[in-house]
């Protein structure tokens, strides 16, 4: 055999192997894809338990621990409007099993609030699905003489309603309050608490007289006589709460603020992974008892695709960057 059949045939075998490797490996991250996931899921929640985030959180992840046969579990990383968990979830491995549940508060609303931030919410997530959408309600003590919203800015006005409550700097309920004290203005001053739960105690208690609140977290107390519901803040009123006009019709035109809750993933995670879970989540919010869990709560269903949440998050953030300034919105 001479030189040049020699140098061929050597030529052929590494090039066999190395096909053979290719497809080893193709075949290995095929099989890697397809028993996503092999164990336990988390979802962080930059709130405290029982807000509705948790809620969210904890309803969508029992549904999905039923489909996807693994245990589905909710870490709640409360602090900093939300960018404590955000923070822990970006730095995590890319690999779908450290998820975030998000709000605008935390993917939004915090870049225009604070000057330095760990994390960018564009760069470093990928979007999997928007899941649903609420109305906050303003609520009172049952001991505050208001039935109405021109109720609520004439006792402000006289002095006789000093402050509201809200889950913390930034947040739904926050950005609310400091709409309504700029357009019907007056100035209620702003008490933040570490998490919804913890500010709806001291409003069921009297210690604050004020707070916009989401639905499904406020419902019961307004139905068991805790607190009086005034009005809600979306332009139509919300299904669960048909009786309580909205803010926009009881003299504030054009006022607006909703919370939308997201399911995130770390930027580098696998686009394949990040469709299975968006497809999961699909199938989840077409079950019927967890659509009527839902639709008792007041949210609306969303469950868009990885590509139309990333459209709706790159709208989102300068458009609520104006709300913010013109606000005067601050991280307290």
């Amino acid at each position: 055999m001479n030189l040049r059949s020699v140098t061929a045939s050597r030529r052929h075998l590494v090039g066999s192997a190395l096909l053979a490797l290719a497809a080893m490996l193709s075949t290995t991250m095929s099989q890697a894809n397809d028993v996503y996931p092999s164990k336990t899921i988390r979802i962080v929640v930059g709130f405290a338990p029982g807000g509705g985030a948790d809620i969210v959180a904890r309803q969508i992840g029992a549904q999905l621990s039923k489909q996807l046969g693994q245990s589905v579990i909710v870490e709640n990383r409360p602090g900093a409007t939300g960018t404590i968990a955000a923070t822990n979830v970006s730095q995590s491995s890319a690999d779908g099993y450290s998820l975030m549940l998000a709000s605008q508060s935390t993917m939004v609303i915090a870049p225009s609030m604070y000057s330095r931030l760990p994390f960018d919410p564009i760069k470093d997530f990928k979007p999997v699905t928007q899941l649903v959408s609420m109305p906050l309600v303003m609520v009172v003590h049952p001991s505050v003489p208001a039935g109405s919203v021109k109720d609520v800015i004439a006792l402000a006005r006289v002095g006789k309603l000093a402050s509201y409550a809200s889950s913390g700097p930034g947040g739904p309920q926050h950005i609310a309050g400091e709409l309504f004290n700029t357009m019907s203005g007056i100035k209620l001053t702003h008490v933040p608490y570490k998490g919804e739960s913890a500010a709806l105690t001291d409003v069921i208690a009297g210690t604050v007289p004020v707070m916009f609140a989401n639905v499904p977290v406020v419902a019961p107390f307004i139905k068991s006589g805790k607190l009086k519901a005034i009005a809600v803040s979306s332009q139509n009123r919300a299904p669960g709460l048909p009786n309580v006009p909205t803010v926009a019709e009881s003299g504030l035109k054009n006022f607006e603020v909703s919370t939308w809750y997201g399911l995130f993933a770390p930027a580098n995670t696998p686009v394949a992974v990040v469709q299975k879970l968006s497809d999961e989540v699909t199938i989840a919010l077409k079950q019927p008892e967890l659509r009527a869990k839902f639709a008792e709560q007041g949210l609306a269903i969303l469950g868009t695709s990885p590509a139309q949440f990333g459209k709706f998050m790159t709208a989102e953030v300068p458009k609520w960057a104006g709300v913010v300034k013109s606000a005067n919105i601050q991280a307290e």
